[in-house]
């Protein structure tokens, strides 16, 4: 795959709605853009943690733990099931902010895209390379989420319905990507 195909794969999967974007989304409605940007790292290390030995050795691991994919899906399942029950019954006037760097790192960690950016789009010539675009991608990616979400605080005076429209919809999106997550790893045990 050449660069400019890699960027496109790369960008078009870094923009789809997923776990840790819609994370992004909330806290940049919660804290507003700035403090928003400084959960950036802590996606990105979660990435890098997880695309970087899978695109060094991610094919012979697969093959030789074929189970290894369902039990990721599966965890990550329960991980984003999780997330959106506590945000759903979030309360900021008790509890602060929802997002947490702990919570942006273990989502990004177990987030099923990883293991399509280790497996199928980094490993190739030029690996370090891919990785500064890929490491590029995110950050970018994932500021336009965190100023998204922080358009819901323009007006200060609808910016609390805002956010908790905002947590509400992100909490139903993220049980929904949960089941999907869920089904897919039984769907996939079925098969060894």
């Amino acid at each position: 795959m050449t660069i400019p195909n890699l960027i496109l794969a790369l960008a078009a999967l870094l923009l789809m709605p997923g776990p840790t974007n819609t994370l992004l989304a909330v806290a940049g409605a919660e804290r507003g853009l700035r403090a928003a940007l400084s959960l950036i790292p802590f996606e990105l290390s979660a990435y890098l943690a997880v695309t970087v030995p899978l695109a060094l050795m991610g094919n012979l691991l697969a093959s030789e733990v074929p189970m290894l994919k369902p039990v990721l899906a599966g965890l990550a399942g329960i991980w984003v099931l999780l997330l959106a029950i506590r945000m759903w019954h979030f309360r900021p006037d008790t509890q602060g902010t929802s997002v947490t760097a702990w919570g942006v790192f273990v989502t990004t960690l177990l987030n099923p895209k990883g293991l399509i950016f280790g497996l199928v789009l980094l490993p190739g010539p030029e690996l370090p390379l891919r990785v500064f675009v890929f490491s590029l991608l995110v950050t970018a990616i994932a500021a336009l989420w965190a100023g998204f979400g922080s358009l819901a605080t323009l007006r200060p005076s609808t910016a609390q319905s805002a956010s908790l429209r905002l947590r509400q919809v992100a909490a139903v999106w993220l049980a929904l990507l949960s089941m999907g997550l869920l089904y897919s790893a039984a769907q996939a045990t079925h098969l060894y």
